[in-house]
């Protein structure tokens, strides 16, 4: 019997998705939770597994879109599990070769999640990279050189008989009114076709307004030094700056409760839980998993949500539930060296604090001219929501909560 494999419900208001790339191929034998191909919407992209072992049957070609319930595949529960798994297996003679020396294993396990990602969207063969990691190994280097090679024309590619090494970029000379191997051009993956709808709708559909303010970060860099040890050997782990920032946020939430909302459509509906947003930048762009009532977790508890957050959205293994219901975003352009900018709202929600770079400056104190650490900071809000007082007053109340931590720091 066939079964069929549909693209399950993936998050409220996502309709279709797009298949970035197929796992396995037809004809494969797959076995039942095995990843057979990855699903991109403009939230996420995830790993779409089968339900049944079987024969795999593909109705859907990669980079097509397809609709939430539709079939892209079949699965043949009766075929014979020990003749496909024979066909697909590699013979002896195959596994030898792939451990010679100066040869690479195509298998998976023999590559990093972010060189794996590379390599699937490319649609490269890895035995076709020399690897110069420890044993051969490929890394996300090799990839990229590998890339720039196929990029330059034939014709100006090193041949076999040249002593020049394989699989490395030549430099290629540029002449004026010649644009060959002066940029390389390729596809946008479908994540970033989406991103990219997504900040134009940003922009087209709220009345977006920033302002800024600064902040002294002494008095909070004094007592995370002082706590950390402790905090260390309590929690196993480390004590950040974005902890604070979310409490802070939280308490300037709850004095200002009109940017904690979103319009929908001639309805104001305003948020009483306070689910934050960390914007976290990958390899494939940025994404904003979400922290679940923030306002009542402790400092560690929050530092444990946002360092899980990063490494799963390193790995590729940020859900689509990670990523839904937030009422208010966190951006830190600041761990990238950003000394100022403005942030885009993430629709639909009405506000979105940018944190940035700590930078020694003067200032004046009590009269004073002295040298302090401080950061900048930026609220853009959508004003339809939110009235200019209310914005001000909300990144006064931050700064308040930053430079007079004390408060914050009672759950140590």
């Amino acid at each position: 019997m066939s079964i069929e494999v549909k693209i399950p419900p993936v998050g409220e208001s996502i309709e279709s998705g797009v298949v970035s790339v197929w796992h396995r191929k037809s004809g494969d034998y797959v076995e039942a939770g095995e990843a057979l191909f990855t699903l991109e919407t403009d939230k996420v992209s995830t790993e779409i597994t089968a339900e049944k072992s079987g024969v795999l049957e593909q109705k859907a070609a990669e980079g097509q879109e397809v609709k939430i319930g539709e079939v892209v595949a079949l699965i043949d529960d009766k075929a014979a599990a020990g003749k496909a798994k024979a066909a697909t297996a590699p013979n002896e003679s195959e596994k030898k070769a792939a451990l010679e020396p100066g040869k690479r294993s195509a298998g998976a396990e023999t590559l990093s999640p972010a060189v794996k990602r590379m390599i699937t969207e490319e649609k490269i063969d890895p035995a076709t990279i020399a690897g110069s990691g420890k044993g051969g190994r490929v890394t996300k280097g090799d990839v990229i050189a590998h890339l720039r090679v196929e990029s330059v024309p034939s014709t100006q590619r090193v041949t076999d008989d040249q002593e020049k090494p394989r699989n490395r970029p030549e430099p290629v000379a540029a002449t004026e009114g010649d644009g060959a191997g002066r940029f390389t051009r390729k596809k946008m993956s479908p994540l970033r076709r989406k991103i990219a709808a997504q900040m134009v709708l940003s922009q087209q559909t709220t009345a977006t307004l920033t302002t800024f303010n600064e902040c002294d970060m002494s008095e909070v860099m004094a007592l995370r030094k002082k706590a950390q040890e402790k905090f260390q050997a309590d929690h196993g782990i480390k004590l950040g700056f974005m902890s604070f920032f979310i409490k802070a946020a939280v308490e300037a939430l709850k004095a200002v409760p009109a940017i904690n909302s979103r319009i929908e459509g001639d309805d104001f509906i305003l948020n009483h839980c306070y689910d934050i947003g960390i914007a976290v930048g990958t390899e494939r762009g940025l994404v904003v998993p979400v922290v679940r009532d923030a306002g009542k977790k402790s400092l560690a508890d929050l530092e444990r949500d946002v360092a899980d957050f990063a490494n799963r959205a390193r790995d590729g293994k940020i859900k689509i539930e990670d990523l839904q219901g937030g009422t208010f975003t966190i951006s830190n352009g600041g761990i990238y060296g950003s000394l100022m900018g403005t942030p885009i709202l993430n629709p639909p929600q009405s506000g979105i604090l940018g944190m940035h770079a700590i930078r020694e400056r003067p200032v004046a104190v009590n009269g004073q001219i002295v040298i302090r650490p401080m950061m900048y900071l930026a609220l853009s809000y959508d004003h339809r929501a939110v009235d200019g007082k209310e914005a001000v007053t909300f990144l006064v109340k931050v700064k308040e909560s930053i430079e007079n931590p004390t408060a914050l720091l009672l759950d140590l």
